[in-house]
């Protein structure tokens, strides 16, 4: 009887730690960021970091992408829980822009992304107009990035694939090594402390940064107001000694539509912390 009463009570006790156990696990939420090199797997990182580091019942794990416009459908699909999405691509997924528009939900905004190019600080190049018919990397094939470049081309009255010779990379690392070695001309990203950006402006010829003129931004937001004017701050890279006007939006963190939402609420509120 006693070895029946032991034995019962032992087994009521797992039964209770297996339960306290299952509690205790954290709810993995599975992070879409872009291919390595860019800004998105860096900014991704940090948003793991600190979500786990602040709520322990949820555990924050990137997943290396091909960027915004494969997050996009990746979310759609529940392949993923959350994505960064560059602001044009968002654009263009929640208001519809030539597809249904996506049930996704905005978890927070990141940061602004300013658009421009960077060549080599030793080559004659100086304005856009001086980029036509030289071979651009215009980023890796699925990053927002490249959407950019477009909508910033067609408003100074520019085709990104028949007026440049158009490179797109596997990798958004390969960009700076391809400026630098001459392979191209230039290389499109955007905003202040882009990883693409900072590589060339380390390298042994230094680099120069070239947006639109007064004009050309004019002109763009004519064409496409949703873009906002935006500035990359003077010292942002090495060698950038005076701000940079160009145009640009803010990218976002998106949640897909099964995402629960006390999930989607306690992801928030870490983030809401963290920058508080």
């Amino acid at each position: 009887m006693i070895i029946g009463i032991w034995a019962g009570g032992l087994a009521a006790a797992l039964c209770t730690l297996a339960v306290s156990s299952a509690k205790a696990q954290p709810r993995v939420v599975v992070l879409g960021t872009a291919t390595p090199g860019g800004g998105f797997p860096v900014y991704g990182e940090a948003v793991a970091e600190t979500i786990t580091a602040l709520d322990p019942t949820l555990r924050v794990e990137t997943r290396h992408t091909k960027g915004s416009t494969e997050n996009v459908p990746m979310l759609e699909a529940g392949q993923l829980d959350i994505g960064l999405v560059q602001g044009e691509v968002a654009h263009e997924a929640l208001s519809g822009v030539g597809r249904p528009p996506a049930n996704l939900r905005i978890v927070a905004a990141m940061y602004g992304t300013p658009g421009m190019f960077v060549v080599r600080g030793d080559t004659p190049y100086r304005t856009v107009a001086e980029l036509k018919g030289k071979p651009v990397a215009f980023g890796a094939r699925g990053s927002g990035l490249v959407v950019l470049a477009r909508y910033v081309l067609d408003g100074l009255g520019l085709d990104r694939d028949r007026d440049f010779q158009a490179v797109f990379l596997d990798q958004a690392g390969d960009g700076p090594k391809m400026v630098m070695d001459g392979r191209v001309a230039a290389l499109w990203g955007g905003g202040g402390g882009w990883p693409g950006f900072a590589a060339v402006a380390r390298g042994p010829h230094g680099a120069r940064f070239i947006a639109p003129d007064a004009d050309g931004l004019r002109a763009i937001q004519a064409k496409h107001p949703f873009l906002k004017a935006m500035t990359i701050p003077a010292g942002s890279y090495p060698g950038l000694d005076a701000p940079i006007a160009s145009v640009g939006s803010w990218s976002f963190i998106l949640a897909a539509p099964a995402l629960p939402e006390d999930v989607a609420y306690r992801l928030a509120a870490a983030l809401h912390r963290a920058t508080w």
